[in-house]
C-alpha cells in the first residue's frame, strides 16, 4: 500500500559530514527476482529485497496470478515457482503497476505468452501517462493483443498469444524492453534471437545465465547475441541483492559538492551495465574509490569511498545513457554547480520517463538562476559552481518522479535554496530510506501533510 501523501520543505544547507551507510537495496534485481521466481520450476529465494512501493507492487501482482511467496524474514522471500505458463489470471482481473515501469514491462512480458491470460491492466497517475507503443508492438508479433486496438497508455485490456512462436529483434537502449523480449521468448515455440549492439542493463540475463538450456549469450564483434529456446524449464534462484547505485548516487553526488565530506556506502551492486555514472565522475576528478569487491550470481556488489572534490565540467558521451539512464537528474545538479559549461549527448528517451525529466530539471535549475539549453537529444549545463542560493525558491510540482524529487532535494541543501517539493511519497517507490539516510548525514528538512 503507497505511503500517505505529503510535501517536503528545505530551508539549510548541509554542514560537512564524515559517515558510513548503507543503501536501499537494487530495485532492478528486486523486481526482477520475484518475477523470474514465478516462472521458475520449485523454490526461489531471494534475500536482502529492496521493500518499497514498487516492489511491493509486484508481489501482489505476482500472488494474483497464483504464484505463493512467503516472507522468512524481514526482506528475505520464499517464492514457489510453478514453471512456465503457470501463471493464472480470474475472468476481469485486473493487474495494477502502480508506479513501475519496470514491473509493467516485464510482467507484460511473461503474460503474452502465458496461456489463456485475459486481463485488464493499468498504473498510477504518472505511469499511465507513460507510452508503451514500443511494448506493445514488440508483444504483438508474438501474437498477444491489447484492447482498445491502437491505444497505447494504460488502462488497457492484454489478451495472451493462443500460438507464440520466437521472434528476431534488435535491442536499443532500453533494458526493460529487451527483457521483455527474452522473458516473452522463454515461453514460445521455437527460438528468440535478440541483437544487442547497444550496452543496457543484464540483470535479466545474469537471473537466467545458469539456465543453458534455455538461453545462451555469444559475444561478435561490438554485438552480443543473446538466444532463448522456448518452452525450457527454469531452474530455481538463490539470490542475495546488493545496494542499489541509482539511490546511491544522490549521496555520492552530495558528498562530492559539500565541502570538506567523507563518505563510505556499503555492499552496492557494481555492475558494469549500471556504472557509467561513477565512471563519468572519475573522470571528471571526483574521488570516488571502489574497495572490497565481490561477484555472486553473476553480479558485482563493493564498496564506494567518496571525498568532496573539485570536480571540471562533464562531457557524457552518448553511449553512456544506457548504463546511467536513472542518474541523469542528479547529473544535471552536479552539472549546474560546477564552473564551465557540461554538455550530456544522446538523451531523447529521458522525455518518456515516470515524468519528461529534461523540461522538469530545466524548471528546476532555471528558478536558482542556472541557464541550460536543449537541443537535438543533447543538453548544455551553463554551471555556476557552487553558490548562495538562500534567496531563491525551488518549487517541484506533483510529478509522481521520484528521481526528479531526490535531485531537487540535494540542490536545495547544497546551495540552501528554500524548496518546497511536493507530493515527496514518491521516493518510497524507490528509496525508502532515502530521508533517514539524509537525516544521518544532517539534512535538516520538514514534512507538511
Amino acid at each position: 500500500m503507497a505511503k500517505k501523501k505529503f510535501n517536503l520543505i528545505l530551508k539549510k544547507k548541509i554542514k560537512p559530514f564524515n559517515k558510513k551507510i548503507s543503501v536501499d537495496s537494487d530495485k532492478s534485481l528486486s523486481i526482477r527476482s520475484f518475477l523470474i521466481g514465478s516462472i521458475c520450476q520449485n523454490l526461489s529465494i531471494a534475500k536482502n529485497v529492496l521493500e518499497s512501493d514498487d516492489v511491493k507492487s509486484t508481489i501482489t501482482a505476482c500472488k494474483k496470478l497464483g504464484v505463493k511467496i512467503y516472507k522468512i524474514k524481514n526482506k528475505s522471500y520464499k517464492i514457489y515457482g510453478k514453471g512456465l505458463g503457470s501463471l493464472f489470471s480470474k475472468k476481469n482481473m485486473e493487474i495494477n503497476f502502480g508506479n513501475s515501469g519496470t514491473l509493467a514491462r516485464l510482467l507484460i512480458g511473461i503474460l503474452s505468452t502465458t496461456p489463456n491470460i485475459e486481463i485488464n491492466i493499468k498504473g498510477d497517475h504518472s505511469l499511465n501517462k507513460r507510452s508503451m507503443k514500443r511494448l506493445i508492438n514488440l508483444m504483438s508479433r508474438f501474437g498477444a493483443t491489447f484492447l482498445p486496438l491502437n491505444k497505447f497508455t494504460f488502462p488497457l485490456k492484454l489478451i495472451s498469444s493462443r500460438m507464440p512462436v520466437g521472434i528476431s529483434y534488435k535491442s536499443g537502449v532500453s533494458a526493460q524492453l529487451k527483457s521483455a523480449v527474452i522473458l516473452a521468448g522463454l515461453n514460445s515455440y521455437g527460438n528468440t534471437r535478440i541483437e544487442e549492439a547497444i550496452k543496457s542493463r543484464d540483470h535479466t540475463e545474469n537471473l537466467l545465465e545458469s539456465n543453458t538450456q534455455a538461453i545462451t549469450i555469444k559475444h561478435k564483434k561490438k554485438k552480443k547475441i543473446i538466444t532463448i529456446y522456448g518452452k525450457k524449464n527454469l531452474k530455481p534462484n538463490l539470490i542475495k541483492i546488493s545496494g542499489d547505485p541509482s539511490s546511491a548516487a544522490f549521496f555520492v553526488a552530495l558528498t562530492l559538492l559539500n565541502k570538506n565530506s567523507t563518505l563510505k556506502i556499503k555492499n552496492v551492486c557494481l555492475n558494469p551495465t549500471r556504472t557509467g555514472f561513477y565512471e563519468i565522475l572519475k573522470k571528471n576528478k571526483a574521488k570516488i574509490k571502489i574497495i572490497n569487491l565481490k561477484k555472486k550470481n553473476s553480479e558485482i556488489s563493493g564498496d564506494i569511498m567518496i571525498k568532496s572534490s573539485k570536480l571540471d565540467s562533464i562531457k557524457a558521451p552518448g553511449d553512456l545513457y544506457p548504463r546511467m539512464a536513472d542518474e541523469y537528474p542528479i547529473l544535471f545538479i552536479i552539472a549546474a554547480l560546477i564552473k564551465g559549461t557540461s554538455v550530456f549527448n544522446n538523451i531523447g528517451d529521458l522525455v518518456s520517463k515516470e515524468s519528461n525529466r529534461i523540461i522538469e530539471m530545466q524548471k528546476i535549475l532555471k528558478q536558482i538562476g542556472v541557464k541550460s539549453i536543449f537541443h537535438s537529444n543533447q543538453i548544455k549545463i551553463f554551471g555556476k559552481g557552487i553558490f548562495d542560493a538562500s534567496k531563491k525558491k525551488i518549487i517541484v510540482p506533483n510529478l509522481g518522479d521520484h528521481r526528479i524529487c531526490m535531485s531537487a532535494f540535494v540542490l536545495s541543501i547544497l546551495t540552501g535554496a528554500k524548496a518546497k517539493i511536493k507530493n515527496f511519497e514518491t521516493v518510497y517507490t524507490s528509496s525508502p530510506s532515502f530521508l533517514k539516510i539524509m537525516k544521518l548525514l544532517g539534512a535538516k528538512f520538514e514534512t507538511q501533510k
